[in-house]
């Protein structure tokens, strides 16, 4: 048991342990909320992208809505005759491009219309920089695919110190392309879990084999440096149609013409691309730029990337965990030591934006820094430790409340509680008070002849009587000591008048005696009362053990005016010090009933009797 105890922690520990642990889960394995941060990250870059310029020298030769209108007479319904692109490859070619990239799978042969894909491969056969996309398959049917150690080569593919040489890999290849022509890389869709693109292979993975994608080969053959990494994080330029577009109609027709229109020289060392834009074709993803983006765009994104090497970088794994715990660290450390839910939530605010607006700088610095998800558990954590504050408070204000009622005015206990006193708040000060002793004079001889029964109920009528008095002057109920009363002013709430409060007091407390003794009878007659006064320091504050506490007053000021009201017997019913006579002198009359030999003190107390102003 003792070790437990010593193991224990504070309650709001516990909760930044409980939430850094299932930060800590999610960021790690889970992902679950991975969609979120991506929301943010897809924000960014796409508010970015819009202030950049894809690649002038990548332009698209796109198959729109207005190309298929408009070729149908010349070609019919797609899919066009493969010798519709030989035409074009030729006109293109005329113009000394650097390369052209074809996003149109020719994987299977055109049985019905063989002439057409001869004449298309001898186009291609002339010219050795067009490329041609090829789809990596399903791995689990790698068994049924083509043997590495002949199509390697052919393909373009890489050996790792793993590779097995008599593996196969289950690909879709343009079978319709003469082999001799085979400049090929893989097209693959790269998706998160989410649905969106975000990133491009580089190579795919086989047997310890790397089958490039289309645009790693095209920049490995043109001599552009490419990352170790598996895949790139795309790095958008724009809009989804951000980089030059021909309707590949306006360049076909124009090609033919004898008096061409276009600009001769308009593709020339330029990366033409030609794939196919049109909603019809169903050649659309969604990326962070749109959720209708054409693919081909994409494909000349990921060339761009290679090219200019403007891709993005992701942060280290460990980022956001230490970002994590880093803010709950600071948090717990905040709410350990100040116990500020406002301020700290403007901290934490404060925070959020400069995080927020650092991960959108990162972007423009080519990083993907994710910083909403170490927030989102920050927040989390924020508003339960604010919670935990608020209950902790409520149930120290329900406390103090109940310790205050027994010995203030409930309209003084709710005056402190707005100001947000607390019990430790208003312990162990030293302050100028008032004190006040009441005590019952022949309270031995009425209890000898009454019962015990009748001597409570005439306490506590009693007892309720005065404490009225006192708290509607403003005085704070000490104790009571037997037939004693204990009360002071200027505690816990400050009162410049605290020496007249309790003058005034006093004074309506012998009336209310009088009255109290005509309830009584006969049994009245001797019923009497002392009472003495005092003002000066003491020191006030919550005392006692730790399952039981008292406000309460002590010190010198407290112990002279117990012993003035012990020389009002014989005296006056009530006995003030000179010192409490200075302090509110104008407001009373008092009559000198001269110095007294006190108790526990080597100087005479000089005593006074106060009374109301004379009209």
């Amino acid at each position: 048991m003792r070790f437990m105890r010593r193991l224990s922690f504070p309650p709001i520990v516990l909760l930044a342990l409980a939430i850094a642990l299932i930060a800590i889960a999610e960021l790690s394995f889970l992902h679950w909320l991975l969609p979120l941060e991506n929301r943010v990250s897809d924000y960014f870059v796409r508010t970015h992208a819009l202030t950049l310029q894809a690649d002038p020298d990548i332009v698209i030769v796109d198959i729109d809505e207005k190309s298929l209108a408009s070729m149908a007479d010349t070609a019919g319904s797609w899919p066009w005759p493969r010798a519709v692109h030989g035409e074009l490859v030729e006109a293109i070619e005329r113009q000394q491009p650097k390369a052209i990239v074809f996003d149109i799978l020719f994987t299977d042969p055109d049985i019905y219309r063989p002439e057409s894909d001869a004449y298309f491969n001898e186009a291609v056969a002339q010219h050795h920089n067009i490329y041609f996309p090829m789809i990596r398959l399903d791995p689990a049917n790698d068994n049924n695919g083509v043997p590495v150690a002949q199509f390697a080569e052919l393909i373009g593919m890489e050996a790792t110190p793993e590779a097995n040489p008599a593996a196969r890999v289950a690909l879709a290849p343009p079978r319709a392309i003469d082999t001799k022509s085979w400049r090929l890389g893989a097209i693959n869709y790269s998706e998160d879990r989410d649905g969106i693109g975000r990133r491009y292979h580089v190579y795919l993975p086989a047997s310890g084999w790397r089958v490039p994608s289309l645009p790693a080969r095209l920049a490995r053959d043109l001599g552009f440096e490419l990352p170790q990494s598996e895949q790139i994080i795309l790095g958008w330029r724009g809009g989804p149609l951000s980089h030059p577009h021909i309707s590949y109609a306006d360049l076909y027709h124009d090609a033919s013409r004898k008096a061409p229109l276009r600009p001769q020289q308009e593709l020339k060392g330029k990366i033409v691309i030609i794939g196919a834009s049109a909603a019809g074709l169903h050649d659309i993803r969604s990326t962070p730029i749109s959720s209708l983006h054409p693919a081909l765009e994409i494909l000349a994104t990921a060339i761009d990337n290679l090219k200019n090497r403007n891709y993005l970088h992701a942060a280290p794994d460990y980022a956001a965990p230490v970002l994590t715990l880093a803010l709950l660290t600071l948090l717990l450390l905040l709410f350990t030591r100040y116990h500020q839910t406002l301020p700290i939530g403007a901290a934490l605010l404060a925070i959020t934006a400069a995080l927020l607006g650092t991960s959108y700088f990162a972007v423009s610095q080519r990083w993907l820094v994710p910083v909403f998800l170490p927030l989102l558990f920050a927040w989390a954590f924020y508003f339960a430790a604010a919670l935990h504050e608020y209950l902790r408070e409520r149930k120290a204000r329900e406390q103090t409340v109940l310790m205050f009622n027994r010995f203030l005015d409930p309209r003084v206990v709710n005056e402190l509680m707005d100001q947000g006193q607390t019990a430790q708040s208003m312990s162990g000060k030293t302050q100028t008070l008032t004190v006040l002793f009441s005590d019952i004079r022949n309270f031995t001889t009425y209890s000898e002849q009454h019962s015990a029964e009748q001597v409570v109920t005439m306490l506590n009528r009693y007892f309720s009587l005065q404490v009225e008095v006192i708290f509607r002057h403003g005085g704070t109920l000490d104790k009571f000591i037997g037939d004693a009363i204990m009360a002071f002013w200027g505690a816990p709430t400050a009162d410049p008048q605290h020496a007249a409060h309790a003058v005034a007091a006093a004074l309506e407390m012998a009336q209310r005696l009088e009255e109290f003794k005509l309830e009584l009878g006969e049994a009245g007659a001797a019923f009497d009362v002392g009472i003495g006064i005092h003002s000066g320091p003491a020191v006030v504050g919550f005392i006692g053990s730790a399952r039981r506490q008292d406000y309460t007053a002590i010190g010198d000021t407290v112990n002279l005016s117990s012993r003035i009201e012990g020389q009002t017997k014989g005296v006056a019913r009530i006995l003030v010090s000179d010192e409490t006579r200075a302090l509110c002198a104008d407001k009373f009359d008092f009559v000198d009933h001269g110095f007294y030999k006190v108790k526990g003190r080597t100087q005479e107390t000089h005593l006074f009797e106060p009374r109301r102003k004379a009209a």
